[in-house]
């Protein structure tokens, strides 16, 4: 058959690499722009917040072989680096506090665990059944309810990470419904992006950066809603077109249909009930994900609108190590209750993390880009550049110059409050000059961090959704920039009509 010949001269299709070779470029690229980007620092206060006006060149540290023993390193910095608080470095056998994602990559092995478990009862996907069968033509309301509260968390407490955790559950139910895997992976990356974007009492990104602008976190909060209750409805209505257009026509899917896919479709009678142990199984599954959530609320801040506010007694203030712990706490808790024996259990457990190894490198190694800009001592060099860049802009400029210019260091800085102690100490002064109130440059600064993190491939957030939910990077940014434009152009003009009117 013709389909069967090699194209002409040998060519063949080009084929986008994988998440793991894309940031492996991504690393090499970097570390050679170190030598290209001047090293520098500023001189910090003593609760290292940079000085304005103090930046000044500072050679990095070693030589060449040196530096090139970071880039050698990067993949094992990500995943247990260690930053040394006198001299800044990140290294593994550092003394110092931790910097690389090894919580974050148990957590994706427990959660990979946890759900292969439960499939392994086969009540999840009779549960997926039936609630397919009775969402069958409400599919578009299950979209919004899922984003709704996926923003809603995002804008009060900066849900991001966490959301890695429902892929196994939110791909088999929207295959279910006949929609395609780019719409259970933007309903999850941009149902909390948005949240994140738009965030009003965030204590990691609003209430971090109003803190270090000095003012409180309650300021700007109207502009700040009214920001999130737009950009979250263009949202869902973006994802709903989509999901509606694939529906009508799988044809037009950006992602097509794996092997199985189908498999989820909806039958057109009502499936079997779910036996007593099926029940048992889902209650659990549902009080997991539950206690998850409020795990790691800060409910403190988020109730009373202050950053520093002391936590209430009850409290867990849970992060990545005790997550990592509860999925697998849980893992064995449903083996118990679907009665799967000790030897299907162990088999299970170990064949879901070693499934899950792929998307918990490409966090690793996201992470490990970070560290090699880290000890090369380029980012505050790029602080330099965004200082001079805004300085001397009429108000409404100015604050669409805070978005812009953010942009690139949120590609370098993912970590929204890293990135807001390095950035608001020269910012919010600058706004002083401009007449811009200090507000409006902590709403315009979160939206620059927020919008990077809906597509670079620097943020686990991203390049671990789409390795889970089994969707090609450069489909997801087919899928996505429509939206970025969308939601830049909004954020311009309620940041720049901020500037004015607050």
């Amino acid at each position: 058959m013709s389909g069967d010949r090699e194209p002409p001269h040998g060519r063949r299709k080009f084929v986008f690499p994988s998440a793991l070779t894309v940031l492996a470029a991504v690393t090499v690229a970097v570390w050679a722009l170190t030598f290209v980007v001047p090293s520098g620092v500023y001189r910090r206060t003593p609760s290292g917040s940079p000085i304005q006006g103090t930046y000044h060149h500072e050679p990095a540290p070693g030589d060449f072989l040196h530096r090139l023993g970071d880039l050698f390193l990067a993949p094992v910095n990500g995943l247990y680096g260690v930053r040394d608080p006198a001299t800044g470095e990140v290294a593994p056998d550092a003394v110092g506090s931790l910097y690389g994602a090894a919580g974050v990559f148990l957590f994706v092995l427990a959660i990979g665990a946890f759900i292969t478990v439960v499939f392994a009862t086969g009540a999840l996907d009779r549960g997926i059944e039936r609630l397919a069968h009775r969402l069958r033509a409400r599919g578009a309301l299950l979209i919004a309810a899922v984003m709704t509260v996926f923003s809603l968390l995002g804008t009060v407490e900066g849900f991001a990470e966490e959301t890695l955790g429902f892929y196994g559950l939110l791909v088999p139910l929207m295959l279910a419904l006949g929609y395609d895997r780019m719409v259970a992976t933007g309903t999850i990356i941009l149902g909390a992006g948005v949240g994140v974007l738009a965030s009003t009492v965030n204590p990691f990104a609003t209430g971090v950066a109003s803190s270090a602008a000095g003012i409180s976190l309650g300021d700007g909060i109207a502009l700040r809603v009214a920001m999130w209750l737009v950009l979250t409805a263009v949202t869902i209505g973006y994802v709903i077109r989509y999901a509606h257009r694939v529906r009508a026509d799988p044809d037009r899917s950006l992602v097509g249909f794996l092997p199985g896919d189908h498999e989820y479709a909806q039958a057109a009678e009502e499936p079997p009930e779910l036996t007593g142990v099926q029940k048992a199984v889902l209650v659990l599954v549902a009080l997991v994900f539950a206690f998850m959530i409020f795990s790691v609320i800060p409910w403190a801040g988020a109730l009373t609108g202050r950053a520093d506010a002391k936590p209430y007694g009850w409290e867990l203030d849970w992060s990545f190590a005790q997550l990592a712990a509860l999925f697998l706490v849980a893992s064995v808790l449903v083996g118990l209750v679907a009665r799967l024996g000790e030897q299907r259990l162990s088999a299970t457990v170990v064949q879901g993390a070693a499934d899950f190894i792929s998307p918990a490198l490409v966090i690793v190694l996201a992470r490990g880009v970070t560290v090699v800009m880290t000890n090369a001592k380029i980012i505050d060099t790029v602080l330099h550049g965004v200082e001079n860049a805004v300085t001397g802009a009429s108000a409404a400029v100015f604050a669409v110059l805070v978005f812009v210019v953010n942009l690139p260091l949120a590609f370098l800085i993912p970590s929204s409050s890293g990135h807001a102690t390095l950035a608001m100490p020269i910012l919010a002064p600058l706004a002083d000059f401009a007449g811009v109130a200090r507000s409006v440059v902590v709403t315009a600064w979160q939206a620059a961090s927020g919008w990077m993190n809906l597509w670079v491939p620097t943020t686990a957030v991203v390049v671990g959704g789409v390795s889970l939910a089994r969707v090609g990077y450069d489909r997801y940014l087919r899928f996505v920039w429509p939206l970025l434009v969308i939601l830049g152009v909004l954020v311009c003009v309620f940041v720049g009509v901020g500037a004015v009117v607050f």
